[in-house]
């Protein structure tokens, strides 16, 4: 009886200690407090980006020609001044981003995008990444309803890595 109250007592101490009451992206205080995965797999914490940044969500269907020319162009322009553009691809409205991370990380060079690709997530609902969760939490992020409407809503992100502006997907972030 010992045997299977301890057994017992450790599945429940086990469970107890692999979830938190609150998700770990509720505790950021700045993107940096993040990791996510690049379009090559290789994980990443969002501590190397100290700069002006732009995140966005990316699809290959839709308004891309003018959203990826659009990246491509202020990359060009400013990226020797410090802004770093981070492109998530989403396949969350309407099937615009079916490919897998070879077929999109493609699909970008098509448009010249050297800014930095990182793999598919989804931006809305439970399976969010956490670090979609927390932008559109904060003060400056959570748009008209909150949740996004569509590929290449852009946050504006300030050096100390707080979210200073959300832009829709026609607004022109430059």
């Amino acid at each position: 009886m010992r045997l299977i109250g301890c057994t017992v007592l450790l599945s429940v101490l086990l469970q107890a200690m692999q979830s938190t009451p609150a998700e770990d992206w509720q505790r950021a205080t700045s993107i940096y407090d993040f990791n996510v995965t690049d379009i090559d797999g290789n994980v990443i914490s969002l501590e190397k980006y100290g700069y002006v940044v732009i995140i966005t969500n990316v699809a290959s269907k839709g308004k891309t020609p003018v959203n990826y020319s659009q990246f491509a162009k202020m990359h060009a322009k400013y990226a020797e001044r410090g802004l770093r553009i981070l492109a998530f691809p989403s396949n969350q409205f309407g099937n615009q981003e079916p490919g897998n991370e070879t077929q999109i990380k493609r699909f970008a060079e098509s448009y010249d995008a050297q800014f930095d690709m990182f793999s598919k997530i989804e931006v809305n609902g439970e399976n969010a990444h956490p670090l979609w969760k927390w932008m559109k939490e904060q003060p400056n992020g959570k748009g008209t309803f909150g949740s996004i409407k569509w590929n290449f809503t852009k946050f504006l992100i300030n050096r100390e890595g707080q979210v200073m502006k959300r832009y829709g997907p026609l607004d022109d972030p430059s």
